[in-house]
């Protein structure tokens, strides 16, 4: 067992991408400053005003070309997603494809949701979504095309402008965004990258230029974000981890089951806040389930991102790959038992094996703690009622996945359920036609669908009184 880790290089300057797969440095790009931040607002306050001039049907010629672009660029695209943070090149090619068919999804739809709408007071009286201002988009590294693409699509079909700080280990992806939005003739500043460091970050968020901030990120990312948005009076929307919850009940089609399982836990190398972490089994089918899901884990194939058969790739960075090697020993000392893999693999790269561990409990960090990485924990439940207790035995509220045939009861489930979303029969999704986000530590406001859009606008009550009178 190997846990060599690359190193990052040191600096104070520059975001540093390295390819996780090999350890070797792809690129380094310079931190703005200050100074640099200034710029960035100025323009993006000058894009805002040329962009929410725009009449939002017209926006959306800007979005179908932007669209088109990603489809020409996947191939290229794809491997940067690649290199930088190891997404295998088959699911880095679906995800450039899902963000241009959710350009498509908003040019669609979108002009509908900030369109004037009446109220119950009569029709004299109507309810206007006002874009903002310029919208600061902290974003991770995990989906650095997808996440940018779906909160930018309905910030800017808003009319807002877009400020993107990217994860540092995928800033290649931001730049090659920067320059597809120019060239899809979106008005210059109204899409722009702020790559920098805390502090300008935190100098942005201060600034009277930036009207709210959008997070996709660790909790503690997003509460002292939060933190200093909430200081200056501006709306935020979060984000964050989970331990969404995958409760497989008596009745369930334990086939399907097990497919969804893998999908739901092993997708992007286990890397994805709604992945399905803690996996709750009904004591009477546990035995079957954990036999049949044993065995497609060890079907996984591990290896070279680049290679279109490969499932598993590296864990994005080194410092995380040590970290889930951590939580899974303390997880064992725990009383956790390993059913398969737990171990960082030998060799180059920040590779890990994909690894099952049942017989976890609350107490144990595999089922408080969010693992991001490809480790699954299955619990056992003695009932219906215990698994939802189980499910609900957590800080964060993200997602959860409920199997059963008996889908009129999994309705009443759900209501019980204390998340974000619930999916039956379905492994947790993110899809431009419905909202997401949590509760509790998962974090507050929804990204995507209608909600998105109105998330950083101005909901303006007109009232004419054509001749005066009394209520």
């Amino acid at each position: 067992m190997s846990t060599v880790t690359t190193t990052r290089p040191a600096t104070a300057t520059a975001a540093i991408t390295i390819n996780p797969a090999t350890g070797d440095v792809l690129a380094a790009y310079p931190f703005l400053n200050l100074a640099g931040l200034q710029n960035v607002l100025e323009q993006s306050t000058t894009g805002f005003h040329r962009w929410r001039a725009v009449q939002p049907t017209e926006r959306c010629a800007v979005l179908r070309r932007m669209a088109e672009l990603l489809r020409r660029d996947v191939d290229a695209l794809a491997e940067l997603i690649v290199a930088e943070m190891g997404k295998p090149i088959a699911q880095s090619w679906a995800e450039v494809h899902k963000s241009a068919d959710t350009l498509d999804w908003y040019s669609d739809y979108g002009p509908a949701m900030v369109a004037d709408t009446t109220t119950a007071a009569g029709k004299n009286v109507v309810v206007r979504h006002q874009p903002l201002g310029p919208v600061l988009a902290v974003e991770p590294w995990n989906f650095p095309v997808w996440q940018c693409i779906r909160s930018a699509a309905a910030i800017l079909i808003a009319g807002n402008s877009y400020i993107l700080k990217p994860a540092p280990n995928v800033a290649g992806c931001a730049f090659f965004l920067e320059r597809l939005w120019q060239e899809a003739e979106l008005p210059a500043g109204s899409f722009t990258v702020l790559n920098a460091d805390i502090d300008v970050v935190a100098a942005a968020i201060a600034d009277p230029a930036v009207v709210g901030v959008t997070v996709t990120g660790s909790v503690r990312a997003g509460s002292a974000i939060a933190a200093q948005a909430g200081k200056m009076i501006k709306p935020s929307v979060l984000e964050l981890g989970g331990t969404d919850a995958f409760i497989v009940l008596a009745d369930a089609d334990i086939d399907a089951a097990v497919d969804g399982a893998i999908t739901g836990r092993f997708q992007n190398s286990g890397q994805v806040c709604i992945a399905s972490k803690r996996i709750i089994l009904h004591k009477s089918i546990e035995e079957e389930f954990t036999q049949k899901f044993i065995a497609a884990v060890a079907r996984l194939r591990v290896g070279d991102p680049r290679d279109p058969g490969t499932v598993i790739g590296p864990i994005a960075r080194p410092d995380l790959r040590d970290e889930i090697a951590e939580q899974v020993a303390r997880t064992i000392a725990q009383g956790g038992k390993l059913l398969h893999g737990g171990n960082p693999l030998e060799g180059p790269g920040n590779f890990f094996e994909p690894t099952v561990i049942s017989n976890v409990r609350p107490g144990m960090v595999a089922f408080d703690e969010e693992v991001f990485g490809p480790v699954a924990a299955l619990t056992t439940a003695q009932s219906a009622d215990d698994a939802i207790s189980l499910a609900n035995t957590s800080k964060f509220g993200l997602s959860a996945s409920v199997w059963t045939r008996e889908t009129d009861k999994a309705a009443d489930i759900a209501w019980r359920l204390e998340v974000g979303g619930v999916f039956i029969n379905k492994v947790p999704v993110s899809d431009p036609r419905i909202p997401i986000g949590g509760v509790k530590n998962s974090g507050f406001g929804r990204e995507l669908s209608t909600q998105g859009v109105h998330a950083f606008t101005n909901v303006q009550t007109v009232w004419v009184e054509e001749s005066p009178g009394r209520l």
